[in-house]
């Protein structure tokens, strides 16, 4: 059987039509997403529950074909596995009771990580035999700094006070946080690639908010750690890293980390990426969702110029972040057919 197409992509086969998936491609954009979300009754209980959660990864694989489906879930379930409660406020983000201090570490337990995230795994199971035999299933989590943002903060944030107060004021005990979430991001990795995960993703979509000094201690160190222990599981497996917004230490995270492929964000400078990270290993991004929301001839132009821009490399095609839960479905099969070649 013919590799499937992102394998090929990510093992550095240049093509001229990209493998093409799209961040939060399952999600709220889609009303067939709103119908199983309104039966399984909060969002916890569409993570947790496997049949909700297989139907809702393979849906906008039914209706456009991508290339990839990645498992439905969220980064600060990891959280939940390690003991801190969490919960979603309706129509909002995540809600965790906030870590802040070295007894707060302390309670976390790396060994219950597999049996609270067990209906997570069992899903990757199950996608794993539902998915079309061309389609690349990928496994995800949050890298252990953002997931550390979201432990400390309780939730998200636009100053971050609290996560880089402790991380300044005593790196050491924070320190110790990090070193947990290494541990139990690669249990929780390790075991998605056992349940059938063909890619791994890391995201660090909190990357930006640090300087040089801080970002390799905080993302770099603890993101080849984390690759690291995959490989000596998994030595063959695809990692993909999303510094989102890192600029240009995304250069430092290419040349240290070890992932096999980068995903780059809607501010990353096309020329500068082609020359200076697709040369090392493949990308993967970078359309802004917002034209996609728009459609049009801005689509259209965007999609010509990132696929123009990084025609001469390994390339998977994708967003810069998310999908929006304003996008019309109509505007994402006109995606598709664009990157394709195919009549809008």
């Amino acid at each position: 059987m013919t590799e499937k197409k992102l394998l090929r992509a990510l093992k550095g086969e240049v093509m001229d039509t990209p493998p093409i998936w799209l961040m939060r491609q399952a999600g709220r954009y889609l009303p067939e997403y709103r119908k199983v979300k309104a039966e399984a009754g909060s969002f916890l209980d569409l993570c947790y529950t496997p049949k909700h959660a297989v139907e809702v990864t393979l849906q906008p694989i039914r209706r456009y074909g991508f290339d990839a489906a990645i498992l439905f879930s969220d980064l600060p379930l990891i959280a939940q596995g390690l003991g801190q409660e969490l919960w979603y406020e309706e129509g909002g983000g995540p809600r965790l009771a906030p870590i802040r201090n070295g007894a707060g570490v302390a309670a976390l337990d790396v060994g219950q990580v597999t049996d609270r995230l067990a209906p997570v795994y069992e899903t990757v199971d199950g996608l794993s035999t539902a998915l079309p035999t061309e389609t690349t299933l990928i496994g995800f989590a949050g890298a252990p700094w953002t997931v550390a943002c979201y432990m400390v903060e309780g939730g998200g944030s636009r100053e971050f006070a609290e996560v880089k107060g402790w991380a300044f004021r005593n790196p050491d005990e924070f320190g110790s946080l990090i070193d947990i979430l290494v541990e139990a991001t690669a249990v929780h990795l390790c075991n998605q690639a056992r349940a059938g995960a063909e890619v791994l993703q890391i995201f660090d979509s909190w990357a930006s908010i640090l300087p040089d000094t801080a970002f390799r201690r905080w993302i770099i160190a603890p993101t080849k750690a984390l690759v690291r222990r995959i490989r000596a599981e998994f030595p063959d497996i695809p990692i993909i890293g999303f510094p989102r917004a890192a600029g240009v230490m995304y250069a430092e995270y290419v040349a240290e980390t070890g992932v096999t492929a980068v995903s780059l964000d809607t501010t990353m400078s096309r020329p500068w990426a082609a020359e200076n990270l697709q040369t090392k290993m493949p990308v993967q991004g970078n359309l802004d969702p917002l034209a996609l929301v728009n459609g049009g001839a801005c689509l259209e132009e965007e999609v010509r110029e990132t696929l123009e821009g990084f025609s001469g490399g390994p390339f998977v095609f994708n967003l810069g972040h998310g999908i929006v839960k304003e996008t019309p479905p109509e505007h994402v099969a006109a995606l598709v057919a664009l990157v394709r070649g195919e009549t809008v």
